[in-house]
């Protein structure tokens, strides 16, 4: 038997042959890492549906309590306390005119079905910080539910108080407000509106970031809460930054003899600030024909209050400010000026009517107090000279 030769074309076919197997069945660790990639893609997949799973069985088990605080909410009844608590929170999103509009909901009956204590809203505006707020701090301790307070910054400013402070979460939603501009009533009004909303508010103070009580609460109280006059200063001066600032196309609203001037600085019962931002008569004069050199802020609430309720109001302010120094506007007090002497002068002397009695406790805060002061007149008050 002859031995078989393997041929040119067998020896091909050979190779062939095992370079297709090479081709279809890799090498061990090929196939080892195929079989991890398998596996790990796998073991993704698997976690991804057990995860959706557990996300949805928390979703229906969060819906089910929404939907079942929904319907008990939906079966509680709605008493009294809905309609009279104030809000909890000054933030909210309506715009002044729908603001204005929902602070005009005002009861026609006379007296409250409720027990009613009055309180005193204190309205601060302010550029930003208020650095007097530790001698405010300490003036309002102990009186919680007499006051309210309302805080009007610039847009964008954020006050910062602790928890405990009667300043925390005060602030409303605020516009800018440029000094001698409409703007400034719209805050002031803004303010208002705001305060409104506590149907247990019955007096409201406009303040400044740098002004001061002059008295305890409980006398600064009684003295807003007994009077029968809003306080609101208004003069006709015949001059040329009275009269002069007098706009002809204001009438037949606002005749020149009509005109009046006053400080800005204002406290008027609940009465006249619903008449305040209830008004579309005169605002449209002001806001088209006050323009500096006329300065609204000095015109515009003055005016129209002496024309509407003449009779309501105390035409002066209850804000003591120094113009002595001269100038465009009051003297700014510094550290150094607050001294035992200076706050008697402040406190003493002063001699006005108060509901048609001779009084003579005249003004109840003070105004330009720089941030410096607040260490003396700190030091005052402790020791019963300033906020007695």
């Amino acid at each position: 038997m002859q031995p078989r030769i393997s041929s040119l074309e067998e020896g091909k076919d050979e190779t062939q042959k095992t370079q297709n197997q090479s081709k279809y069945f890799p090498s061990k660790p090929l196939k080892f890492l195929f079989l991890s990639a398998i596996f790990g893609f796998g073991f993704v997949i698997l976690t991804l549906l057990t995860t959706r799973y557990f996300d949805f069985q928390s979703i229906m088990i969060q819906t089910r309590s929404q939907f079942n605080q929904s319907s008990d909410q939906q079966n509680e009844p709605i008493n009294l306390s809905y309609w009279i608590e104030p809000p909890s929170n000054l933030t909210h999103g309506m715009t002044d005119e729908q603001l204005f509009w929902r602070a005009l909901f005002v009861p026609k009956i006379k007296g409250y079905p409720f027990e009613r204590k009055p309180k005193v809203a204190f309205m601060f505006l302010t550029r930003g910080p208020l650095p007097l707020h530790p001698l405010w701090e300490k003036f309002f301790e102990g009186h919680n539910g007499l006051f309210s307070i309302y805080v009007h910054t610039l847009p964008g400013y954020q006050l910062e108080f602790r928890r405990s402070s009667v300043f925390y979460r005060r602030q409303i939603p605020s516009k800018v407000a440029e000094w001698g501009k409409m703007s400034m009533c719209d805050a002031e009004r803004r303010l208002l509106a705001n305060a409104l909303l506590d149907l247990s508010n019955e007096r409201f103070v406009l303040l400044s970031e740098s002004c001061v009580p002059l008295f305890s609460f409980p006398i600064i109280y009684k003295y807003l809460v007994e009077s029968k006059y809003s306080y609101v200063g208004s003069f006709d001066d015949p001059g040329p930054y009275g009269r002069g600032r007098y706009n002809p196309r204001m009438s037949p609203e606002v005749k020149i003899s009509q005109w009046r001037k006053g400080s800005q600085w204002f406290e008027v019962n609940r009465a006249l600030a619903i008449k305040i931002i209830s008004d579309t008569k005169y605002y449209p004069k002001f806001r088209d024909f006050c323009r500096p050199a006329c300065y609204v802020d000095e015109h515009y609430f003055p005016t129209v209050l002496a024309i509407e309720t003449p009779n309501q109001i105390a035409n002066r302010s209850l804000t003591w400010v120094d113009w002595s120094r001269g100038g465009a506007h009051p003297a700014t007090f510094g550290q150094k000026d607050v001294t035992e002497s200076f706050i008697k002068r402040v406190l003493k002397g002063q001699k006005c009517k108060y509901n048609d009695e001779e009084s003579s406790i005249c003004f109840l805060f003070g105004r330009k107090f720089a941030p410096s002061t607040l260490e003396p007149l700190l030091r005052f008050a402790s020791r019963g000279l300033f906020l007695n």
